[in-house]
């Protein structure tokens, strides 16, 4: 997921009752929950090391303690400034009573100490939840790596779920509104506000999901039961729109074509057109084959479980300069698209397979000559 789904996980998980275990399991929480997404750092060094690199061992249940650890650690030190600020204030305060209000605690009135034990479990558990939450998407996670490279994705969550952002809306809001109408008036100050509203947003999330993987499973069944294609489908694929958890985009992989579709599983209709939904194998060429074998072609293979590798041509890659040739020599450019995400999903219906115009997470290679790379470039940017 993106990371504010991420950021206020994290931050419902630590006031759905951690904040009243210790000090400081909001903030661990929030830390510990998009600690792994610091893995985007490789893409300092181009976007190949940045795709290879991405949701590896950040995302790892072997990572979890290590994150957690991490985070604990660097809570503890912010504490150990607090506490030393303190004393501080404190050791002057002693001399007379004109700053006497600056030796109150670090946390306020009422609110637990600091207990490392259960400090350390909210790391984890929200670090857990990072790999969860990307495991639901169609991206997918690596969650055994290194010892399996295998991706796994459940791929019945959009990447970017608004119905999360209102269930978030009311987990914060209202306790925030709420509070804003007892200081109005003059209630006595509540310590732990939002604790049932942080549990009602984590419980949304979970209803939401259980939702959608019911839909989405029910996607592929009907693909399995209805000849959507006219030729016998090795695999199929199911990707989720945003908001509506009943309409899908399908896959499906034949010997000749891969073939696409509209899913409607409130309706039980499956929309799908051969003429215009059909997109047919590329040959091996010696090009394609010097792609997949470059820096960036190994990656996205590795990557792409729905990996399309099309030679379009001479033309020029978003990002990156076309080869400057001496006389006799040829180039041409190698496309790499995943169908996965090479749909309309943020609009209407339309023709998108093979488009990757508005297809993210295309790389591009420049071949010479049908064997020498020139160059690699994604998302427009060139890989140096």
């Amino acid at each position: 997921m993106e990371p504010v789904t991420h950021f206020l996980t994290g931050a419902c998980i630590g006031r759905a009752g951690f904040n009243r275990k210790t000090a400081y399991a909001t903030l661990a929480a929030v830390l510990a929950a998009e600690a792994a997404d610091l893995d985007i750092l490789w893409g300092l060094r181009g976007p190949v090391d940045e795709l290879k690199h991405h949701r590896g061992i950040t995302h790892t249940f072997w990572a979890v303690p290590v994150v957690a650890g991490v985070v604990v650690s660097a809570v503890g030190l912010l504490h150990l400034w607090r506490e030393k600020h303190r004393r501080s204030n404190l050791a002057v305060s002693s001399q007379g009573d004109a700053l006497v209000q600056s030796s109150r605690a670090p946390t306020a009135p009422g609110s637990p100490p600091l207990h490392w034990g259960w400090l350390y479990l909210t790391g984890c558990i929200a670090a857990l939840s990072h790999i969860l939450l990307d495991w639901t998407n169609n991206y997918g996670v690596r969650p055994f790596f290194p010892l399996s490279a295998h991706w796994y994705a459940g791929s019945f969550m959009f990447i970017v779920e608004p119905i999360l952002y209102g269930i978030f809306f009311f987990a914060f809001i209202v306790p925030w509104l709420l509070g804003l109408a007892d200081r109005e008036i003059g209630a006595r100050r509540t310590q732990f506000r939002g604790q049932g509203w942080a549990i009602f947003a984590l419980a949304g999330m979970l209803i939401l999901g259980c939702v959608r993987w019911a839909e989405h499973a029910q996607a592929l069944a009907m693909l399995g039961n209805t000849n959507t294609a006219s030729e016998p489908a090795s695999r199929a694929a199911a990707e989720p729109y945003p908001v509506n958890p009943f309409r899908w985009h399908a896959i499906l992989d034949t010997p000749g074509f891969y073939q696409t579709a509209e899913i409607n599983t409130w309706a039980g209709s499956i929309d799908s057109d051969p003429q215009r939904d059909v997109l047919y194998k590329p040959a091996d060429t010696p090009a394609l084959d010097a792609a997949k074998r470059t820096a960036l072609g190994q990656v996205y293979l590795d990557w792409g479980t729905w990996a399309v590798v099309r030679d379009v041509g001479q033309e020029p890659a978003p990002g990156m300069e076309p080869p400057q040739l001496t006389p006799g020599r040829t180039w041409t450019t190698v496309e790499f698209t995943d169908l996965r995400f090479d749909y309309p999903f943020l609009g209407t219906r339309g023709v998108s397979t093979g488009s990757s115009a508005r297809s993210p997470l295309t790389g591009w290679v420049y071949i010479v000559d049908g064997r020498e790379d020139a160059g690699e470039a994604m998302n427009g940017r060139e890989q140096r």
